[in-house]
Parts: structure tokens; sequence; C-alpha cells
């Protein structure tokens, strides 16, 4: 079954730059996103950055454009989350997650969407 293991978190000061890394355990076939999200003590989950692989359109969240960047190595099953300039309100668990084409409705199996999530890393900026 596929794992998701994120890394690179830390404790870094404002205007610091952290690089995240999510590695799959194998390859993942018909990925329909490939997503950064983020939550912070008492907030509910956001995302950050996606990449739509069939559009290979990337998006962010208003609040980290410009700083941070999603990006993946196919080679490697390895999503990356590049921030820059980072800020105390960038505080959070940051979580990778690959959602796949398919069916919702029936039973799992063959063609059915997956939804995979790593376990997160922690990033804490302070000022």
């Amino acid at each position: 079954q596929v794992q998701l293991v994120e890394s690179g978190g830390g404790l870094v000061q404002a205007g610091g730059s952290l690089r995240l890394s999510c590695v799959a355990s194998t390859t993942i076939f018909r990925i329909n996103t490939m997503d950064w999200y983020r939550q912070a003590p008492g907030k509910q989950r956001e995302s950050v950055a996606s990449i739509s692989v069939v559009s290979d359109v990337t998006t962010y969240a208003d609040s980290v454009k410009g700083r941070f960047t999603i990006f993946r190595d196919d080679s490697k099953n390895t999503l990356y989350l590049q921030m820059n300039n980072l800020k105390p309100e960038d505080s959070a668990v940051y979580y990778c997650n690959i959602k796949t084409n398919g069916r919702t409705s029936g039973p799992p199996g063959k063609g059915y969407a997956r939804d995979y999530w790593g376990p997160g890393t922690q990033v804490t900026v302070s000022s």
C-alpha cells in the first residue's frame, strides 16, 4: 500500500527558507492533484499549494504567493515545497496530499479514486 512521508520541517527565523519533501513509497498512477496543506493550532486545515497533473497548473494560497513554490520529481516519487521568506504565521504542521482519478461510487477496487496523506512535518518560524 502507498505510504507518504514528509520531511524538511524544523525551526527557522523569520525571513529564512525551508524545503519540504514528500516521498511516496511507490509510483502512484492516475494522479489528479498533488497538494501541500497546513494546519496551525486552533485553525482549520488549509490548502497551501497544488499541482493539477492533467493541466499542469499550479495554484497557491494568497498568503504564500510569491514566497512558496510547489514542484515534483517523478523519477524520485517526490513532491517538494520550497518556502522562502518565511513568516511566523507560516508556522504549522505541513501535510502532503495526493489524489488520484477514479470512481467514487461502489466498493473500493480497481479504478477507485484514492486520497493519500502523509503524517505531517512541523514548521516553526520564530520572530
